[in-house]
């Protein structure tokens, strides 16, 4: 008998790159997080087995929903990363990270992708800082690059 999956959690912040991916957020809770994923054609190498970049991108969301699980309302930035890629991942993933450590500004957390078969595919640790969270995604992309910010503002006042 197949169990069946909860529904995805809310990551909590609208995070394009991840919605796009089709992440889905099935723990976030006490310095622990686990994400499903199926990537799509799209998100393939030429070998026909999930992109390296797909795989990075899912260890360090998992790895950052770690170390928010414990404060949502701060966000974090990623300092840090190091991959190993064990085996090639195909089919459904699972990436289940914990938060190892964390001090008042930064966390240090590892993730693990496992395949179907329960095969570990890769693994990653990484080092991230908390950073409080800014009212709107205006101020956000002020605060992070000023160039974007004066590029978006100019993109709207364009006819």
């Amino acid at each position: 008998m197949n169990a069946v999956s909860p529904a995805p959690l809310d990551f909590g912040v609208d995070i394009p790159f991840v919605t796009h991916l089709g992440f889905a957020l099935r723990v976030f809770a006490e310095g622990r997080c686990d994400i499903h994923y199926t990537p799509r054609p799209e998100h393939l190498n030429s070998f026909g087995v999930t992109h390296g970049g797909a795989l990075m991108t899912l260890l360090d969301v998992t790895m950052a929903c770690a170390a928010r699980s414990q404060t949502p309302e701060l966000g974090v930035v990623t300092i840090e990363m190091k991959t190993s890629f064990m085996q090639p991942a195909v089919g459904p993933l699972t990436a289940q990270g914990a938060l190892m450590h964390r001090t008042a500004t930064m966390a240090f957390t590892q993730a693990t992708v496992v395949d179907a078969q329960g095969k570990v595919c890769a693994h990653a640790t990484g080092t991230f800082k908390y950073m409080k969270r800014l009212a709107t995604a205006d101020r956000a992309v002020h605060a992070l690059h000023p160039t974007a910010q004066a590029e978006a503002q100019s993109a709207t006042d364009a006819p």
